[in-house]
């Protein structure tokens, strides 16, 4: 992550990456700082990279302590975690970890910004790729072959969620991602049984 720093003049970086659950976990940050921004927004669910890992896009914030978008994140984060930039991390097209920079002052990220971060992620993709042919049956390597064998079920049920309830897909995701949490269950088995019901309910 030092070399994020280092090539583009960042104050800070970090990776996360989602578990089999699709929940997003602190991989690596650079500093005390950047482990603030990760923690953070696990602990809270929301914020620029778990925008950026949800709707699949880069997110930025040119200052988080005062962005409408997430009023709770300033508490949680360390003062000089001023602007925050996250891009996603793919595998397949899928999203599944995001790759996070910040600045220790207000800023303005642009498009040069945006697109030297994707290729960074496209790198990460690559390493991942190549880690993935070498190691199939490491951990990791499981964690995100289970994301490219269940997105389509997983998105499947939250398109009916969305429909069912007039929900986004944010707001529809959240909300099976936090019902599985809670019944330690798989984000992906309990997309099937919505499903299930949902055709049942046709029947």
């Amino acid at each position: 992550m030092d070399v994020v720093d280092t090539l583009f003049g960042y104050s800070g970086a970090g990776l996360m990456f989602a578990e089999e659950s699709k929940d997003l976990r602190y991989l690596v940050a650079t500093d005390d700082r950047g482990r603030s921004l990760e923690g953070a927004q696990l602990h809270l669910g929301q914020g620029p990279c778990v925008s950026a890992y949800e709707e699949n896009t880069a997110v930025t914030s040119s200052d988080v302590h005062a962005d409408p978008r997430w009023p709770q994140l300033a508490d949680r984060l360390h003062p000089e975690v001023r602007a925050v930039a996250g891009v996603p991390v793919r595998l397949g097209g899928a999203p599944v970890g995001t790759l996070n920079v910040y600045q220790s002052e207000p800023y303005d990220w642009d498009e040069s910004d945006i697109q030297a971060l994707k290729a960074y992620a496209d790198v990460i993709e690559q390493l991942l790729t190549a880690a993935m042919a070498a190691e199939e049956k490491s951990a990791l390597a499981d964690q995100l072959q289970y994301a490219l064998d269940y997105r389509v079920v997983i998105e499947r049920a939250v398109g009916y969620l969305m429909g069912k309830h007039d929900l986004t897909a944010a707001q529809a995701f959240t909300g099976l991602r936090k019902q599985a949490r809670d019944s330690r269950r798989r984000v992906a088995d309990l997309a099937a049984e919505v499903l299930g019901e949902g055709a049942g309910g046709l029947r």
